[in-house]
């Protein structure tokens, strides 16, 4: 039998968007499980903006103040994609008052944030799933398969990378994004926590770290409105770009294997840049998001002069098999998204956590913040 799920998401900006379609989407490519979403409210503080979504989705009712969630019986599971430094008050107080979170990373401004979220979700015996939806991608999932079986051997060093252009343009305007106070981090929580939870999630804990960041766009012009995803202003009162644009970082797992992390913002030529190239004894696997379907593998006993193949994924791998029947068929972004609302409303219908969980978060956080006080002092830091 089949029970409806009340939801809410809290922010309506682009993640809320992609949030609220992950739901609609989920009977359609999960038909076996045996919760159905509901759209109950959506919080937005934007005048107009809630209206509009609950016009377009089908949400029931509207709010401005997510408070009015907390205290609202017909909602059981709550999506958190409002902005950083609302991330630990709200998911606390969602927890607390029995709420399941689907909270988009990197949940707050601190590795402290991250763990009181997860003390809460913990305390109140709640599932929490939080925005690492890169782990999701098939490809992604077939190379940690061939990792564990040691496919290529003991692997022996990784580079990871994240690189983007959406702050490139100076004209961008100074949102929240690029504040202390609001948005904690620059692009060590928006991408550099994706590629550490992606290094964690494919070789292991990291043991150290050494790490130094930069802002290459010091200036930006304060918006005269709302804003939504990565707005342009010209012409306001210019402020200070507060966080990092730019880091780069040399890791050491516990497993003995070397890393290097560099992410960026401003990246002007490179649009979602984003994969890893992961080298072992005997072998090698690359992976490009923007060929998100395609894994380059190269295995065998010939060492020197060995070539890379490319595996298209297909039914096999992931929950690849849940879109598209054969391989080397199309998956994007958004699909990501629909695999983690699935986990999550999974790990409600059996009580048992799938997919990334907060403690995958207080991680991630963790070392963030050492990347931070690395690139303060210059000096390695121990995780």
């Amino acid at each position: 039998m089949v029970s409806g799920l009340g939801v809410a998401v809290v922010g309506f900006g682009w993640m809320g968007r992609v949030h609220t379609q992950a739901y609609a989407r989920v009977p359609h490519h999960f038909p076996q499980l045996g919760l159905r979403p509901e759209l109950v409210t959506v919080v937005e503080d934007v005048p107009g903006r809630a209206e509009e979504a609950a016009r377009q989705f089908g949400f029931a009712t509207t709010a401005r103040d997510w408070r009015e969630v907390v205290a609202d019986p017909r909602i059981q599971a709550v999506s958190i994609t409002a902005p950083n430094f609302l991330h630990r008050e709200i998911g606390v107080a969602m927890a607390e008052a029995g709420k399941h979170i689907w909270i988009e990373k990197p949940v707050g401004l601190t590795a402290a944030d991250a763990r009181a979220v997860a003390d809460a979700v913990e305390k109140a015996g709640v599932q929490g799933t939080v925005g690492f939806n890169y782990r999701n991608a098939p490809a992604v999932e077939a190379a940690r398969e061939l990792i564990a079986a040691g496919g290529i051997g003991r692997v022996t060093h990784v580079r990871i990378r994240l690189f983007s252009d959406y702050a490139a343009h100076p004209e961008g305007a100074l949102t929240w994004r690029y504040e202390r106070q609001r948005g904690g981090s620059g692009v060590l929580g928006d991408l550099a926590s994706h590629g550490v939870d992606l290094a964690r999630y494919l070789l292991g804990d990291i043991a150290s770290l050494i790490a130094d960041t930069a802002i290459f766009v010091p200036e930006r012009a304060r918006p005269s409105g709302a804003t939504a995803g990565h707005t342009r202003a010209s012409g306001g009162e210019l402020g200070p770009v507060e966080n990092e644009d730019y880091v780069s970082c040399l890791l050491r797992f516990a497993g003995g294997a070397r890393g290097v992390l560099e992410a960026c913002r401003v990246s002007v030529g490179e649009q979602n840049n984003y994969g890893f190239e992961i080298h072992g004894t005997e072998g090698a696997l690359f992976w490009d998001f923007r060929r998100m379907g395609e894994l380059g593998v190269s295995k065998g006993d010939a060492y020197q002069d060995q070539s890379v193949h490319t595996v298209f994924v297909g039914p096999d791998h992931g929950a690849f098999g849940a879109f598209q029947p054969g391989s080397a068929n199309a998956m994007g972004y958004d699909d990501l998204k629909v695999i983690e609302a699935y986990k999550f409303l999974s790990s409600i219908a059996d009580g048992t956590p799938h997919g990334t969980t907060l403690a995958d978060a207080v991680h991630s956080a963790t070392e963030l913040d050492a990347m931070s006080r690395s690139a303060e002092s210059g000096a390695w830091v121990d995780l």
